[in-house]
């Protein structure tokens, strides 16, 4: 398997995106830095991103869009989410039924460009053996939301041996 293709696309990215961004990004209304409109990104493994927090790791398809990553193992149920444009009092998570809710809001304030606000809602279905009062949850210093629950331990199913009876007799009886 090749890299290529993927540095392709990573160049490509630092002239397609000024003029191809998604208006429904989050980041959009964000101020961009100089060196975003005069030169391309100098480089691949480590982009500052608009707030200023370093990511190695956005060279990520999932977090460089902004999309939340779930992971559902044996042992865990986790879920990462980029919250970076909102503060800790602005986020809200609960658990409603069997789903893992998480809500941002922030009011209209101003920044350089004008008024802003921003709000986001968040559905995640949780497994069923997913211990729902054990879930935490923490905020990093670059942003990042991380909700995790263990799984609850399953339990063994209930098994019995069934004697065998021989009637030494013939299932099927001549005519």
């Amino acid at each position: 398997m090749s890299l290529v293709p993927a540095l392709i696309n990573e160049l490509l990215d630092d002239y397609r995106r000024p003029f191809f961004g998604n208006m429904y990004d989050q980041n959009f209304g964000m101020g961009l830095f100089n060196d975003e409109i005069l030169t391309p990104r100098s480089s691949l493994l480590s982009v500052p991103l608009r707030c200023g927090y370093l990511r190695p790791w956005r060279t990520l398809d999932a977090d460089d869009s902004g999309v939340s990553a779930v992971t559902s193992d044996s042992k865990e149920f986790k879920v990462n989410l980029d919250v970076q444009q909102f503060k800790p009092e602005e986020l809200k998570v609960k658990v409603v039924d069997d789903y893992l809710v998480v809500d941002g809001k922030h009011e209209e304030r101003s920044d350089q460009h004008g008024f802003i606000s921003r709000q986001f809602t968040r559905r995640y279905k949780m497994p069923e053996d997913v211990d729902k009062a054990a879930l935490v949850s923490n905020l990093s210093s670059d942003g990042v939301l991380t909700l995790k629950a263990p799984k609850l331990a399953l339990q063994e199913k209930a098994s019995r041996e069934i004697p065998i009876t021989q009637t030494n007799a013939p299932a099927v009886k001549p005519k």
